[in-house]
């Protein structure tokens, strides 16, 4: 198995590349936050020591007294409005980015009043606004070195308005960001390191139920024993639930397979009765014919026959075939189904009280069902199965009727129900679900050519739940059996 295909190696790349994404842009924008805000402080500073001089200026210093910090910290540029050089600080050699490069005083400077009548200039001894802030470089004892500088207007007491610029060094604020890159850089492969390592452990250990459940399901594969089931973790997420899930359907496939196997096995064990008497009889008419009983043979034919249909409509019902569906009135096939039963031992008392039934040959497709339409008791499927659920149930009731059978038809709301009542001796309340299983006979006693195969209940039940129904035995009021036969209404 490749690693680098697997869940825990995808998920663990996934999520260190998401953290190394989100992690970048984080400490992108905390560079970018941290620079901006030792700029920020930068302009402070240099704007703080161009108003210190300026407020020297103002006050009356002379030029050459001026008191100027160090150059290497906050270098100092004092110029007129003609850009002359009136006094700079100690050391400074060469300066660029305040407009005006030179470093020299002029001795001739500042001696005289500004000819220049702005009147945007400070009033006599006031300090005015910062003029602007940029950044640039100067030289201090040979040593060149980044700086942000601000620019101050002054008018002195002689009315002459000059500009100082100061500088605050970025080298030190540069030297901060560049250690703060380098921390987060010898820092992140590290802790990617750390999340790719905890994802892969919290994966492995979420996924190991999965594995339990893939290795078990494979030995099952193999063994073709589907009583085996995987291994439930009491986690409660989602792998547990998928385990449950697991066992559930193997469940179901083991009953399935299970009833496939009774099924083939009933089957071949009621074939294998008629088939043999009916060769056995037929053995004996070629030896002798005077002895052929050619009624039991007909009739090991025609019972044959029979159960041989069953095993196919059942096998039809397995395989949830659908054959086509009509809308048909519930009330007139039952009419037409008794009125073809003329060899019944029992009259069928037939009661469709409160209907308007249809004929049985009249089909109308699509129609509504509304009450007083000849539409009470319509249902939608298929009608020859239908017929067949109404069939077995009369046959039932025939066989264990003593002197009545009763069949109505209801419209109950959404619901259309058929009743068939006998007044037999019943059957007891733990055994009206076993009578619906295939190849159940209640009573050991009765010959199979009088029982049948014991599938025509299985068969009406089936076919009365593929259509969306159901079918119910519960006690007659006569005390016998009553069948009930529940399909939705259209």
């Amino acid at each position: 198995m490749r690693r680098a295909g697997s869940v825990r190696a995808k998920t663990a790349i996934g999520a260190t590349a998401v953290v190394a994404v989100a992690l970048v842009a984080a400490g992108v924008a905390v560079l970018l936050a941290l620079r901006g805000s030792l700029g920020g402080q930068a302009d402070a500073d240099a704007e703080a020591e161009a108003r210190r001089v300026a407020v020297q200026i103002a006050a009356g210093t002379p030029y050459r007294g001026l008191e100027l910090p160090d150059a290497e910290d906050h270098p100092v540029q004092v110029v007129d409005r003609d850009g002359r050089v009136l006094a700079v600080s100690d050391g400074l050699e060469s300066i660029s980015g305040t407009g005006v490069p030179g470093v020299t005083p002029d001795p001739g400077a500042g001696t005289g009043r500004d000819d220049d009548d702005d009147a945007d200039d400070p009033e006599v001894g006031q300090v005015g606004d910062v003029g602007w802030h940029g950044e640039g470089r100067a030289t201090v004892d040979g040593e060149s070195a980044a700086y942000r500088f601000a620019q101050v207007e002054v008018t002195d007491p002689r009315d002459e308005t000059v500009l100082v610029n100061a500088g605050a060094s970025l080298e030190d604020r540069r030297s901060t960001v560049t250690t703060a890159l380098w921390s987060m850089l010898a820092g992140l492969p590290v802790l990617l390191a750390v999340v790719a390592g905890v994802t892969w452990w919290v994966t492995r250990r979420a996924l190991a139920p999965v594995e339990g459940i893939r290795r078990e399901m494979a030995a099952i594969t193999a063994s073709a024993d589907l009583s085996r089931r995987v291994p439930e973790p009491d986690s409660g997420d989602e792998v547990a639930r998928l385990a449950r899930t697991t066992n559930d359907t193997l469940a179901a496939l083991e009953a399935s397979v299970e009833r496939r196997r009774r099924f083939v096995t009933d089957a071949s064990h009621e074939l294998r009765s008629p088939i043999a008497s009916l060769r056995t009889q037929l053995e004996v008419g070629a030896a002798h014919p005077e002895l052929l009983d050619l009624p039991g043979a007909v009739a090991d034919t025609v019972r044959l026959q029979n159960l041989a249909a069953d095993l196919l409509l059942l096998a039809r019902l397995d395989a949830d075939e659908r054959p086509a569906r009509e809308s048909f009135d519930l009330g007139g096939l039952l009419r037409a189904a008794v009125d073809r039963r003329t060899g019944d031992r029992i009259p069928v008392d037939v009661d469709t009280d409160g209907l308007e039934t249809e004929g049985a040959g009249t089909s109308v497709p699509g129609t509504s069902g509304v009450e007083g339409a000849g539409g009470a008791a319509r249902v939608a499927g298929s009608r020859g199965r239908v017929a067949r659920v109404i069939g077995n149930l009369l046959d039932n009731a025939q066989r264990h009727a003593r002197t009545v059978v009763t069949v109505q038809v209801r419209a109950e709301g959404a619901w259309v129900v058929l009743r068939v009542d006998d007044d037999g001796p019943g059957v007891r309340e733990a055994d009206r679900e076993r009578v619906f299983e295939r190849f159940v006979r209640l009573d050991d006693a009765r010959s199979r050519d009088e029982g049948g195969a014991g599938l025509g209940l299985a068969i009406a039940r089936d076919i009365a739940r593929a259509h969306g129904g159901d079918l119910t035995l519960t006690e007659a009021p006569s005390g016998g059996a009553r069948f009930e036969f529940r399909l939705p209404r259209v």
